[in-house]
């Protein structure tokens, strides 16, 4: 589901070298002027996990549709060498952690689903991992923090405000509906319209079965495993791993709450298809991050 713009396209495409006339001098001037409101310094927030799952954010799948997620669950990460670049300093990590975290206080605030917040960051990761934002202006991140968070809605919400009306807490700027829907549309092109993306909650119901057998007999456990997931996105952490190994951590680290289960034993049950040190190595992270 895309949304509808009333937008000249061909204005948002990228051009050569990745240098898109969207980001134009003259576009610069005009929304530092008119449509970017400061409000201030902006704070520390971190993801908070709703009372309770939404209907439908987690389902059990076919053996079939687990194949074509592992099949295609790369086609929805950031670039290979992402992590690398916020790691080293050639992508900006601390604006990078400003928006990611500003995404959350607002998925909190109108008490999105788990996977809205998780295709929010997915979709920003993605973007700044394929596309240069020009340097020295601080509201274009926050223009895609607040582009990536109204389609993720879209995508998974069945109640969605206005993308104006998006912008609560206290955002350090503010913009009127059109560059949003500006940044929304760049956002789509660069993704190449991919925006159905794996996640690790596509799998998390299957790898819980596998790990806890008789043993899963509430849905605590899958709430657990969303909330665990949830608390490290807005880290970079969890950039190293796939959806499927990030959801088998998150398993088996529930499971391990249970005493009447085995982990090691458990970690062996999982789907073939997992490299089992990668995993073993994303419970220790996730461990790490409970501690």
């Amino acid at each position: 589901m895309a949304p509808s713009l009333d937008c000249d396209v061909s204005s948002l495409l990228c051009a050569e070298e990745n240098e898109s006339i969207y980001f134009d001098d003259d576009f610069v001037e005009e929304y530092q002027s008119t449509n970017v409101y400061d409000m201030g310094s902006d704070q520390n927030r971190n993801f908070k996990v709703e009372e309770g799952l939404k209907s439908g954010s987690v389902t059990l799948q076919s053996d079939e549709c687990v194949d074509s997620m592992f099949a295609k669950e790369c086609e929805h990460l950031p670039a290979h060498d992402y992590l690398q670049r916020l790691r080293n300093g050639d992508l900006d990590l601390k604006s990078r952690q400003e928006a990611v975290d500003w995404i959350g206080k607002a998925h909190e605030h109108f008490n999105f689903g788990p996977l809205c917040a998780y295709l929010s960051v997915n979709y920003l990761d993605r973007f700044l991992s394929a596309y240069k934002l020009p340097t020295g202006e601080e509201w274009m991140m926050q223009l895609l923090a607040v582009a990536c968070l109204s389609l993720a809605a879209k995508m998974e919400e069945t109640e969605v405000p206005l993308c104006i009306n998006l912008q609560v807490g206290e955002s350090k700027f503010l913009f009127e509906a059109n560059p949003i829907q500006r940044m929304e549309l760049l956002v789509l092109s660069t993704l190449k319209w991919r925006m159905q993306s794996i996640s690790p909650f596509s799998f998390i119901d299957r790898f819980l079965t596998n790990t806890m057998g008789d043993h899963l007999a509430s849905k605590l456990p899958i709430f657990r495993s969303t909330q665990l997931i949830l608390s490290m996105i807005n880290g970079i952490d969890l950039l190293e791993f796939r959806p499927s190994e990030i959801a088998a951590a998150a398993a088996l680290s529930v499971a391990g709450e249970n005493q009447t289960v085995d982990t090691e034993k458990a970690l062996y049950r999982l789907d073939h298809r997992l490299g089992k040190e990668r995993v073993a190595k994303c419970v220790e992270l996730m461990k790490k991050s409970s501690s």
